[in-house]
C-alpha cells in the first residue's frame, strides 16, 4: 500500500447543385462517424472513467472484468492519498467529500470540498500536480484569482476534454483552432480539465500540467475561466455554480449554477454551453418562461448532466421553481420545472420535455442525470431515458422523441389548505414500473427502538396531516414521505446491461414541514436553519422543518431506512431488494442482520463482471454486491463513511475500484479527505 500526503477539411468551395449535394452527404457521414467513432474510444477496452457516470450518458457501468464475483472478496488497499482538504465542523460549515473522479489521460483526476483539483498516477496515488485558484501561479507569474465570495463545501467532479476525441457532435468536426496556438497541435491545454468553481466560475486547466488555458475566457477579461456572472441571470440572491461537474459535448463544456430557491424571485436557474477553446458563450436555457422572470425564478440544475453524443442530445434534470415550500406566489405553469428536458446540443433549444411534478409543494428536485442507456423491452432493444426521481418512481422516455416507455397516467393528489396557495389538483405517476421506495406511511407500522419511543411516533403522526403522497404543507404541519431527501437522491442509479437491471438506491425517512405566517418583514432577514428550516424570502410565510423521529432521534419511519433495489426493465418488476447499511443511534450501532439498513448520501456502480460496488451509508463501508441477487460478497471498513459514488479503471494491467471517504456533515459523521483504491493482490490467494 502506498500512502501520499498533503484544420477543416472541407475548405475548397465545392460548385454546382451535384457537388453541393456531395458535400453535405460527405459532411453528414463524418459528423455520423465522429460519433460512432467517439462512442466507442469513450468506451474503448472499459480502461478510462471518463467522465462521472462513466460514459457519457452516465450509466454509471464499467465493461470491466478483471474483478469478478469469483475473486472480489481477495480485494486489498492497493493506496490512499489525503488533500488536507476538509474542514471538521457541524453542517452547515464542515466540508463533504462527495466526488467522483476521472480516469483519463493515463492519469486520475479530482476536485475538493476547498476548490483546488488534484491530478494523481492511478497506480500508486502519488500526486502530478495541485491547481489552486487562490494560490499565485509561481511558474508563470500569474497572480492568485481573486478570494471567492462563497466557500465552496463540496466538488462532487471535473469533467475532460481532448482534442479530436470529445464526445462527438458536428461541433468537433468544423470547430476551428485558436488563434493563439493554444488547444492547437503540439501546443498546450490540447486536453483540458473543466471544474465547476466558486462564485459561478468555470475554470479550465491544462490536464498535463494543471495550468489555466489562458484562451478559455480571456475575451473577458479573465484568462482560464469563464462565470456565469458576466450574463444576465434575472432575479435575486446568490448564485453558485453547481456542485456537480460539467458536461463535455463535441467542442462545447456545458455548465449549470445553483441558486437561493428560498427566495421569490430567485436567479433562473439557466444552464449554458461555452466554447471549450475560447470560452465564448455558444447558447443558454433558461427553464423560467420570459413573462414570469421576475416573479419566480430556480428550477436549475444542480445534479449531474447526460449527452448523447450520437444524437446531439443534452439531457437535464431540472427542480423546482422558488420558492420550493410555497407557490402562491407563481399560480402559473412552469413546465420546464421539476422536468427532464432533452435540448439540441447545438443550439440548446428544448427537443423535447416532460414535467414529472406539478406546481412542486415538497422540494422534490430530479437529483440525478437522465441515465441513457439500451435497454431490452418487449422484445426490442429501446434507447431509453430513464429518471429516478424521489418520489420512489422510475420515469421511461423513448431518447428522441420522449414517448413514455411505460404509461404516465395523472393521480390525484391531496389539497393545500394554507391560504394563497392552490395546490396541483394531479400529479403523473408512472405504471408498469415497480416504485423503488417505500411510498406509503401507517400507524401501525411506524418504528420504534422501545415501546414508549414508537408511542411517541404515533402521537406525533396523529397531531400533524398526513393524506398520503404528495401531502402539501400546512400551517397544521404535515408529514412529507417520501421527504425531499427521498426516495432516489444523488448518485443513485445505475444499468447493468448483462442482465437489464437498473440498481436504485433509495432513503426512506419522512420529514415534517410546516407553514408558519411572518409577523413581520424582518423574518425573511433570518439566517436558514438548516436545510428544512427557511424564510422563504418574499412570501407571507416561513418554512419550520425536522426529520420524523421519536425523542431518542430514532426515524419515526418505518424500516428500512435506506435500500438497494434491482429493477427488471423488461418486466417493470423488482428483481431483489436489500436493506443498505446500518446506522447508529443513541449510542447503539443497530445490527445489519436487523434490517434496518441506513440513510445515504451516493450511489452504485455495476461492472460486467457481475459485481455492484457501493459505499452511501453511514457505517462507513464499501460495499461488493453480486448484481443479480444482492448478495454481499466483500465489503471493506473505511475511515469515515464514503458519501460518494464510486468508480473502477485499469492501470498498468491492474484493475482498481476507487472511493472518496470523506465522511458527510450534513448527517453528523466524522470527517476526513480519503480517496483509497482498492484492487486484487499481485498473487492471488488460493481459494
Amino acid at each position: 500500500m502506498t500512502t501520499t500526503q498533503p484544420s477543416n477539411p472541407f475548405m475548397h468551395v465545392a460548385r454546382g447543385a451535384r457537388a453541393s449535394q456531395i458535400k453535405r452527404t460527405i459532411q453528414a457521414l463524418v459528423v455520423v462517424l465522429c460519433a460512432a467513432t467517439v462512442t466507442a474510444s469513450a468506451a474503448g477496452s472499459g480502461a478510462d472513467w471518463p467522465a462521472f457516470g462513466g460514459d457519457p450518458g452516465g450509466s454509471q457501468h464499467s465493461p470491466l472484468t478483471q474483478i469478478n464475483k469469483s475473486n472480489v472478496k481477495q480485494l486489498k488497499l492497493a493506496w490512499q492519498h489525503r488533500s488536507g482538504d476538509f474542514i471538521d465542523a457541524p453542517s452547515p460549515k464542515g466540508s463533504l467529500l462527495q466526488v467522483t473522479p476521472l480516469h483519463a489521460n493515463d492519469t486520475l483526476y479530482f476536485c475538493t470540498p476547498l476548490n483546488r483539483v488534484f491530478a494523481l498516477d492511478p497506480t500508486s496515488g502519488k500526486e502530478r500536480w495541485v491547481f489552486d485558484p487562490h494560490r499565485p501561479d509561481a511558474k508563470s507569474g500569474r497572480p492568485a484569482l481573486s478570494p471567492p465570495l462563497v466557500m465552496a463545501s463540496r466538488c462532487r467532479g471535473v469533467a475532460y476534454w481532448q482534442e479530436g476525441s470529445a464526445a462527438g457532435s458536428s461541433a468537433s468536426v468544423t470547430a476551428p483552432a485558436a488563434a493563439n496556438g493554444t488547444g492547437t497541435p503540439g501546443g498546450p491545454c490540447r486536453k483540458r480539465i473543466f471544474k465547476n468553481g466558486e462564485s459561478s466560475r468555470v475554470y479550465a486547466l491544462d490536464a498535463d500540467t494543471g495550468e489555466l488555458c489562458a484562451d478559455f475566457g480571456a475575451a473577458k477579461g479573465h484568462p482560464g475561466w469563464v462565470s456565469h456572472a458576466d450574463y444576465e441571470n434575472h432575479g435575486e440572491g446568490l448564485m453558485a455554480s453547481s456542485t456537480s461537474p460539467p458536461v463535455i459535448l463535441g467542442d462545447l463544456v456545458i455548465a449549470a449554477m445553483s441558486v437561493n430557491d428560498g427566495i421569490a424571485n430567485a436567479k433562473d436557474g439557466i444552464v449554458r454551453a461555452f466554447d471549450v477553446r475560447s470560452g465564448a458563450l455558444r447558447w443558454e436555457f433558461n427553464p423560467i418562461p420570459p413573462e414570469y422572470r421576475n416573479r419566480s425564478g430556480a428550477a436549475n440544475v444542480w445534479s449531474t448532466i447526460s449527452v448523447d453524443p450520437a444524437r446531439n442530445l443534452v439531457f437535464l434534470p431540472t427542480t423546482s421553481p422558488s420558492t420550493d415550500y410555497y407557490g402562491g406566489g407563481r399560480l402559473f405553469d412552469i413546465p420546464l420545472a421539476n422536468a427532464i428536458v432533452a435540448l439540441d446540443g447545438a443550439t440548446g433549444r428544448v427537443v423535447w420535455s416532460k414535467q414529472v411534478v406539478r406546481h412542486d409543494l415538497f422540494d422534490y428536485d430530479l437529483v440525478g442525470h437522465p441515465v441513457l442507456v439500451d435497454i431490452r423491452r418487449g422484445g426490442k432493444t429501446v434507447p431509453a431515458a430513464l429518471l429516478q426521481t424521489k418520489m420512489g418512481w422510475l420515469f421511461g422516455f423513448e431518447r428522441s422523441t420522449g414517448e413514455p416507455l411505460w404509461p404516465i397516467v395523472e393521480r390525484p393528489v391531496p389539497k393545500s389548505d394554507v391560504p394563497g396557495e392552490t395546490a396541483a389538483a394531479t400529479q403523473p405517476v408512472p405504471e408498469g414500473m415497480a416504485p423503488f421506495a417505500r411510498q406509503e406511511l401507517r400507524r401501525e407500522d411506524l418504528f420504534g427502538l422501545t415501546p414508549i419511543d414508537r408511542y411517541a411516533c404515533q402521537k406525533k403522526f396523529d397531531e400533524l396531516r398526513y393524506d398520503g403522497m404528495y401531502t402539501p404543507p400546512s400551517i397544521r404541519g404535515s408529514i412529507l414521505f417520501p421527504s425531499a431527501l427521498g426516495g432516489g437522491n444523488w448518485g443513485g442509479a445505475a444499468y447493468d446491461p448483462a442482465s437489464n437491471l437498473l440498481l436504485v438506491k433509495a432513503e426512506n425517512l419522512a420529514t415534517v414541514i410546516k407553514v408558519v405566517a411572518k409577523k413581520d418583514a424582518r423574518e425573511d432577514q433570518a439566517p436558514p436553519k438548516d436545510y428544512l428550516t427557511r424564510a422563504l424570502v418574499g412570501t407571507p410565510y416561513r418554512m419550520e422543518g425536522e426529520l420524523f423521529q421519536s425523542p431518542l432521534g430514532i426515524p419515526c419511519t418505518p424500516t428500512p431506512w435506506g435500500t438497494l433495489t434491482a429493477l427488471d426493465l423488461g418486466t417493470g418488476k423488482v428483481r431483489w431488494q436489500i436493506p443498505l447499511g446500518q446506522i447508529r443511534r443513541a449510542g447503539v450501532t443497530l445490527p445489519q442482520r436487523a434490517g434496518l439498513g441506513s440513510p445515504n448520501v451516493g450511489g452504485p456502480i455495476t461492472t460486467a463482471g457481475g459485481v455492484t460496488f457501493i459505499a452511501a451509508t453511514m457505517d462507513a463501508h464499501l460495499r461488493a454486491l453480486d448484481t443479480l441477487t444482492g448478495k454481499e460478497l466483500w465489503a471493506a471498513d473505511l475511515p469515515v463513511p464514503g458519501m460518494a459514488v464510486p468508480m473502477t479503471y485499469q492501470a498498468g494491467g491492474k484493475q482498481y475500484v476507487l472511493i472518496a471517504a470523506g465522511g458527510n456533515a450534513q448527517v453528523g459523521t466524522p470527517i476526513a479527505d480519503y480517496i483509497l483504491a482498492y484492487a486484487l493482490p499481485d498473487r492471488p490467494e488460493a481459494r
